[in-house]
């Protein structure tokens, strides 16, 4: 394994995808790879830990003992146990995966998740050997495929199964250049926490790591907490940090706005660093529940039943530090100017907590053309920023390829360092009084505080690039108006029941 290139690696990783088509959708492929790949990581680092052990002293017990120390494999539960079932493969992977779980209950319990491992009707005898013969062509210990290596892979097929589910891709996977440049804006530090309230498969908070990684900081004191709806994705996302080396985390499955995983007391659990991509605008929540909230996170008001977004919000800033909490989180544009938001924004406005508007250009969205915003909030602005919003349009800092939109490293430094600078840049970026913002009801569109400069004029005539430029300025306070109109006018529709 060790002579295989990144490319190499994704290509075996990918080729065990490709032997599931025509049995079950491409969107159910997640519920049976990763399982797999992550039971073969263990029990190659189990034997490589063993090995060396057993090298070292020539002590079995010793070996076994040694091994055990950073995951138990119980007796009968080892990859090569399973390898050896010639019948009711299903219930053996299973039965291994019940055991490791139950070995290691602090750090591993649900982490395979809840697939119907027995349904041969679905996945026959014949496809799981055909599975594991083919995860068994590599040795997958941690000599042969560092942590920082397997973890690419990792993500790598989170990506690629993100491809292949479409529509649902969103709750799945964020484009991560993007995620990069949040993590970034927000500089987590050693011995900070970091949570994600809606976590998918982790990549948020494996960024926020490898960013405390990136400036020399020890990540062995960051702590790591997620929560995730979707059972199958938090057990995705616990094996993603496991596979990434990561030891203090604590991902748990559940509803976060129905019922909080990380609490104190009567209260929420705080954090120092919080990044969010949640789902948007969702109807289906108990919005009877939030104008009640036990934990108080309704402070700015309660959302309308069509949206959720601002419930999502008040929980992230009810979740940051009192003192150090800062937050990151991608909107799509409307939590930024609709009217039936705009009370709660105007209060949101008015404590001081927005440091930053971002806008991003489109299909950073995943499979969507939509374009995105980044808002960022503090509980406590630096002296120098207090009573100002920093408005950035990086509408075009963007490549696409290969059908996919992303944010080059210049991209990312540009927008990194209007943020860090935080000054006006004619055209890209503003700085606004909160005041002024107040006086505007608390519209923090962008495009109200980041005029665009008029293309020049050629030989009297406009330009091709001059036309668009004037239209797509011009059409900015038109578009945004008319999205405006239309949430108002789908709020008058009948409001869905709110989930029990």
């Amino acid at each position: 394994m060790s002579g295989l290139t990144q490319r190499e690696l994704e290509s075996y990783l990918w080729g065990a995808a490709t032997l599931l088509r025509g049995l079950i959708d491409a969107s159910d492929y997640k519920q049976y790879i990763f399982p797999l790949l992550f039971f073969k990581r263990l029990s190659d680092v189990w034997d490589g830990d063993y090995q060396d052990a057993l090298d070292e002293t020539g002590d079995e017990g010793y070996a076994t003992a040694t091994a055990n120390d950073r995951f138990v494999i119980p007796e009968g539960a080892h990859w090569n146990d399973v390898r050896t079932a010639s019948r009711d493969v299903g219930r053996a992977l299973l039965s291994a995966f019940l055991a490791i779980e139950a070995a290691n209950p602090e750090r591993l319990q649900g982490v395979f998740g809840n697939a119907n491992w027995t349904d041969k009707a679905q996945i026959p005898d014949s496809t799981l050997k055909n599975l594991i013969e083919h995860f068994s062509k590599h040795d997958l210990t941690l000599a042969a495929v560092p942590e920082d290596e397997l973890g690419n892979g990792y993500e790598y097929l989170i990506k690629k199964f993100a491809d292949d589910s479409g529509h649902t891709a969103q709750e799945f996977y964020t484009n991560r250049t993007l995620v990069h440049l949040m993590a970034q804006m927000l500089e987590p530090q050693p011995g900070e926490s970091i949570y994600d309230p809606t976590c998918g498969t982790g990549g948020m908070l494996i960024s926020c790591l490898a960013e405390v990684k990136r400036r020399g900081g020890d990540i062995r004191t960051t702590g790591l907490y997620g929560q995730e709806l979707i059972t199958i994705t938090a057990a995705i996302a616990r094996m993603n940090l496991v596979i990434h080396g990561v030891d203090d985390f604590h991902v748990a499955s559940g509803n976060t706005l129905a019922t909080p995983a990380f609490v104190q007391g009567d209260r929420l659990r705080t954090f120092d660093v919080v990044l969010a991509n949640p789902p948007y605008s969702i109807k289906k929540w108990n919005r009877g529940a939030w104008e009640q909230d036990a934990w108080g996170r309704n402070f700015l008001g309660t959302p309308p039943q069509g949206r959720a977004d601002y419930a999502f919000f008040q929980h992230i800033l009810s979740s940051m530090h009192a003192r150090t909490g800062r937050c990151a989180i991608l909107f799509p544009h409307g939590v930024l100017f609709r009217n039936e938001e705009a009370e709660m924004r105007r209060r949101l406005v008015e404590s001081d907590r927005v440091e930053c508007v971002l806008g991003l250009g489109p299909g950073l969205f995943y499979n969507s053309p939509m374009e995105a915003c980044v808002v960022i909030c503090r509980s406590q602005k630096p002296e120098a920023r207090k009573g100002r919003i920093l408005f950035i349009d990086a509408v075009a800092e963007i490549a696409r390829e290969r059908a996919q939109s992303f944010l080059r490293r210049e991209h990312q430094a540009r927008i990194l360092s209007a943020y860090q600078t935080f000054a006006d840049d004619p055209g890209f970026a503003a700085v606004a009084d909160v005041a002024d913002v107040l006086a505007a009801d608390g519209n923090l569109s962008i495009a109200r505080y980041v005029k665009r400069p008029k293309a020049a004029v050629a030989g009297g005539g406009a330009t091709l690039a001059a036309t668009w430029a004037a239209f797509d300025e011009d059409g900015r306070e038109f578009w945004t108006g008319m999205d405006a109109l239309v949430d108002m006018l789908d709020g008058l529709t009948p409001a869905e029941d709110a989930d029990a």
